[in-house]
């Protein structure tokens, strides 16, 4: 069985879809769990993520008031999570309906992602990754991994707040250093949503990236 995390600071405007995509999964053996951080407690953010309980038992709502930034907020939410494996996804992405069923099928690999596809305000661009077997790919290179694609075994999954931004390449960096294999499915799995205050769009994080690849090279 799978934990989904969706943490939520900004974007609650998308959760309607990305929630769905969830929820229209054909593997149904899934919890999902959504984290609220970072807003005042039983904020109105909190009180629209909330609504969702009600919707379908699988899901869980949580209000962190207290934590701050993505990073804190997944490493709290793991501690809830009641199965092995867990997949991330970004409030303001979406799920194609089988792309959990097409994922279980490599649980032989420690990650798994897949290939996404861009909407939004930047539609229809595929990015290009390696697909397949990536263990040995340089991941110096790009970032191989989209964030909102990835299982992940759970014992793996521990995110630095000193690199907000880009937590997701530093864990993946960090696993490829200790010899753990990674596999991407070929077919376009996600849909990551590009939009005016999108991690795409965030301003730079130059510095976080030379101090995550440098960590990497020693």
């Amino acid at each position: 069985m799978i934990s989904v995390l969706i943490p939520i600071y900004n974007g609650i405007e998308f959760i309607d879809e990305s929630v769905q995509s969830v929820i229209n999964q054909t593997y149904c053996d899934w919890e999902l769990l959504i984290g609220i951080n970072g807003h005042c407690e039983n904020s109105s953010i909190y009180q629209k993520a909330k609504h969702y309980e009600s919707v379908d038992p699988r899901i869980k709502v949580y209000d962190f008031c207290h934590l701050s930034g993505k990073s804190n907020t997944l490493n709290h939410m793991i501690t809830l999570c009641n199965y092995e494996y867990i997949s991330l996804l970004d409030v303001d992405d979406a799920w194609h309906p089988k792309k959990l069923e097409l994922q279980i099928q490599h649980l032989e690999y420690d990650v798994i992602g897949s290939r996404c596809v861009y909407f939004g305000n930047m539609n229809g661009i595929v990015p290009d990754i390696p697909v397949g077997n990536i263990s040995t790919f340089d991941f110096t290179k790009v970032n191989p991994i989209i964030n909102s694609s990835c299982i992940i075994r759970k014992e793996f999954a521990f995110w630095d707040s000193s690199v907000d931004g880009v937590e997701d390449y530093d864990l993946w960096l960090r696993l490829h250093k200790q010899g753990k294999s990674f596999y991407n499915c070929s077919q376009i799995l996600v849909k990551h949503r590009i939009h005016g205050s999108s991690a795409f769009n965030t301003q730079s994080h130059d510095d976080k990236l030379q101090k995550i690849l440098s960590n990497y090279s020693k």
